[in-house]
């Protein structure tokens, strides 16, 4: 079985992940609503196009085109039948890639959470959750993954049963939560809450971290907490940080995001000084901004951690309530009933 991933992370300094699925698909095409899993089989020149501008940038890992590949969210095309199919398509057009391009690079199988809210608080129950997960795990191990990112998660719950469900295929793991709530997950989970449970987890993920959200000073500041943590815990995962490409805007009709190649450069600096080992973006990051920050990686510069306010200083703002857990300063919570509430459907990199 590959382990490519445990293999480039004790020989390398850092990793750096591709950029935005959506953003690149978008562009060539696919229209707000759409399921891009459908692209697999539908225009996979295009998705091969994807893939190949992010190896060519310099990308060290790349995401499958299977973000929203379980039963429920492909249900939302009545494509719920089709898991195997679509995911195994997304899995082998990268291996494709990858296998021409004469690099090392490792196939990542997205995924993402299934748009439902596991029992008590919601319908889904846990037995269902880790089906989906198995399913698609499965069918992204055939196609060639190296590895199974489990990514832009709110709940600790269904975080725990897309482990369970992907430990299945034997393939090493990855998990990603979404900070984007005043310093938590919309279910509330804070970055000390993250790191407290992937030694929990069965198996112990390879590396943890955050993508998404709702910047980059956001992602920075959530990888510092979450280094703090690590250094008071035995196990001490790999760090991975993802963010988005700047803030997002509505420009014509279309999502724009604001952050340049500059940004994401120094973003990516940033993310490394504070204990991220995998740096990549999320929404908005094109190949481009991928050049930039490799580059940025490449050339190095000053190490040393940053705080919060070098942080602002040279990317923006941050929540007072990722601040606070920082600072350890109290801060009012919302209640779990009120945050589930909160429901939104996130894309992968729209």
């Amino acid at each position: 079985m590959s382990d490519i991933l445990r293999e480039l992370l004790e020989t390398r300094p850092w990793l750096l992940a591709d950029g935005a699925t959506g953003t690149s698909l978008f562009e060539m095409g696919l229209q707000s609503g759409d399921a891009p899993e459908l692209w697999n089989v539908d225009y996979p020149e295009r998705v091969e196009a994807h893939y190949r501008s992010f190896v060519e940038a310099g990308s060290d890992i790349i995401l499958t085109n299977s973000f929203g590949g379980t039963r429920y969210r492909l249900s939302l095309h009545q494509a719920q039948d089709r898991v195997e199919e679509l995911n195994k398509q997304a899995a082998q057009i990268l291996r494709r890639v990858i296998d021409a391009s004469g690099r090392t690079v490792v196939a990542a199988g997205s995924i993402g959470p299934t748009g439902e809210i596991l029992q008590p608080v919601g319908t889904l129950s846990y037995e269902h959750a880790v089906s989906a997960f198995a399913e698609q795990a499965r069918a992204l191990k055939e196609g060639g993954v190296d590895v199974l990112w489990i990514e832009t998660m709110s709940s600790k719950e269904e975080v725990r049963a897309a482990v369970q469900g992907a430990a299945e295929t034997g393939l090493p793991i990855v998990t990603c939560f979404s900070i984007d709530t005043n310093g938590r997950t919309m279910m509330g989970v804070s970055a000390q809450e993250i790191i407290a449970m992937q030694s929990s987890l069965n198996p112990v993920p390879v590396a943890c971290g955050t993508n998404c959200g709702i910047g980059a000073a956001e992602v920075v500041t959530a990888i510092l907490k979450m280094s703090q943590e690590r250094d008071k815990t035995a196990h001490e995962p790999v760090l991975v940080a993802k963010a988005n490409c700047g803030i997002p805007k509505y420009v014509e009709g279309k999502i724009v995001y604001n952050g340049t190649p500059e940004l994401m450069a120094e973003y990516a600096r940033l993310a490394y000084a504070a204990g991220a080992t995998i740096i990549g973006g999320c929404c908005g990051t094109t190949p481009e901004h991928v050049r930039a920050m490799r580059l940025a990686l490449e050339e190095g510069g000053d190490l040393s951690r940053p705080d919060v306010e070098t942080v602002v200083q040279r990317l923006g703002t941050v929540s007072e309530g990722l601040k606070a857990q920082i600072t350890g300063a109290p801060m009012l919570q919302q209640s779990s009933a009120r945050r589930s509430r909160r429901r939104i459907s996130k894309g992968q990199g729209v």
